[in-house]
């Protein structure tokens, strides 16, 4: 479902906002929540634009650390202790860590502050286009599911619900290209998680507001070295040469996808390859050359692709058929396969689901209508997928609606900014209510 789809299906409450009674089956903390994300609808878009029209294109680690600095007053206006974590050791600007709280069940936020914009992309400024939608660089991956975090705490403080929980967000600098080693890029998200019960995450998943992420594909990069014996053209395929290196890597390419092709949810391409006598490939710049004459068996092949998976136990049998296969090599020809680091896979599970479910009921009540679950070939690899059996349960896509994100087209539905924060907060509350042991009779 597209994201411009989503605008003409919102529904008539979140159309009119308060103009609308409250259902009648929220709480009185409900109620204020309510009216409090309400009150500051001009507050949050003004909140939005101001970090939109910072560039924090992941190399622009000043632009980051800015965008950085501007979450970080207001978490520590909410009373949350914060901290830099400098990113030098991964070759990045560094991530955002806040946490407040000592009761209550552990919930961890995730959101990233940089964007695919970089200082020299023509698209660096927030432009309202009417007044439901705007565009501009991140403004829904994912600068608007940061404010919706921001702005859901600051309505449960309102409402006097922010203390019945532990919160820990990390805002993560380099989502959108990640450092290396990818240990210690994501080495504070890891932490996080293992301390964390539950984890929501503020992508902005299919741009729908009516679904939610259970489930998202890892990714991960591979590459095949292909070596053969070389000699004249007239002598491919005798006993003594084989089939030279390219025949050979096509072999191995059409058996990926002869044998892997029909494995659900699995994608397996390769992105670049070049072959011939000599060959080089600069990993850095993504661009490789090749010399090789007609009248010459190739020497020399290699090829570099993705590889995306459902589940760590897909992931690891799909790595031992591709092996198999590379293994099974023709005469006088040699092959290397070899896995780069890579996001795991966000596996979907029972918790996930029942969290889905509870933030299903939470729109529901709200009067927003259903929440179902996103298509995991629609979900691409999230921060989120560093939590995959480290919490109880998990959800992604809670950020904004809109479209066309990468591009310079990149615009929000900001109607939608309100549902979310809405929702999220109302979410919160009744987990911290829900996972607060019951008083024992008197």
């Amino acid at each position: 479902m597209t994201g411009r789809r989503a605008i003409a299906c919102l529904t008539l409450a979140s159309l009119v906002g308060l103009a609308a009674p409250l259902p009648s089956q929220l709480t009185r903390t409900e109620r204020r929540i309510v009216r409090h994300v309400e009150a500051r609808r001009d507050a949050a878009v003004a909140l939005l634009e101001r970090v939109v029209n910072i560039n924090s294109g992941t190399m622009h680690t000043a632009g980051v650390r800015a965008v950085g600095d501007v979450f970080r007053a207001e978490f520590d206006a909410l009373g949350f202790t914060t901290q830099w974590i400098d990113g030098a050791p991964f070759a990045r600007a560094g991530h955002l860590v806040a946490h407040r709280g000592t009761r209550g069940p552990r919930i961890l936020l995730i959101g990233h502050l940089d964007t695919v914009f970089e200082p020299d992309s023509p698209f660096q400024r927030f432009e309202r286009l009417s007044d439901s939608t705007a565009r501009g660089p991140g403004v829904v991956d994912m600068k608007g599911g940061d404010v919706v975090i921001v702005e859901a705490l600051r309505a449960l403080r309102a409402a006097q619900a922010l203390d019945d929980m532990q919160i820990q967000v990390v805002l993560t600098g380099d989502e959108e290209r990640s450092g290396h080693p990818i240990g210690a890029a994501r080495a504070a998200l890891l932490a996080a998680a293992e301390w964390a019960d539950i984890a929501l995450a503020f992508e902005n998943g299919d741009s729908d507001y009516r679904t939610a992420v259970v489930a998202r594909r890892g990714s991960t990069s591979w590459t095949l070295r292909v070596t053969a014996r070389s000699a004249h053209s007239s002598q491919i395929f005798q006993e003594d040469v084989g089939p030279g290196a390219v025949f050979e890597t096509a072999r191995i390419l059409h058996r990926f996808q002869a044998d892997l092709s029909a494995e659900p949810y699995l994608t397996l391409n390769p992105g670049a390859i070049v072959g011939g006598t000599t060959l080089t490939w600069d990993t850095a710049q993504a661009r490789g050359t090749a010399f090789g004459k007609n009248n010459v068996v190739a020497e020399q092949a290699f090829v570099t692709g993705d590889l995306r998976t459902l589940s760590p136990e897909q992931h690891a049998a799909v790595q031992a058929r591709m092996r198999a296969i590379v293994a099974d090599h023709q005469p006088h020809t040699t092959a290397e396969l070899t896995f780069g680091e890579s996001y795991p896979p966000f596996a979907p599970t029972d918790g996930n689901r029942q969290l889905l479910a509870r933030f299903d009921a939470v729109s529901r009540d709200l009067g927003f209508g259903p929440v179902g679950a996103v298509d995991p070939r629609q979900a691409g690899a999230a921060d989120v997928s560093f939590t995959t059996g480290l919490v109880a349960m998990a959800i992604d896509g809670l950020g904004t609606g809109g479209g066309d994100d990468h591009t310079v087209r990149e615009w929000i539905d900001l109607r939608t900014l309100n549902i979310q924060i809405t929702r999220t907060a109302v979410l919160l509350h009744r987990l911290a209510a829900w996972s607060r042991p019951t008083p024992s009779p008197p």
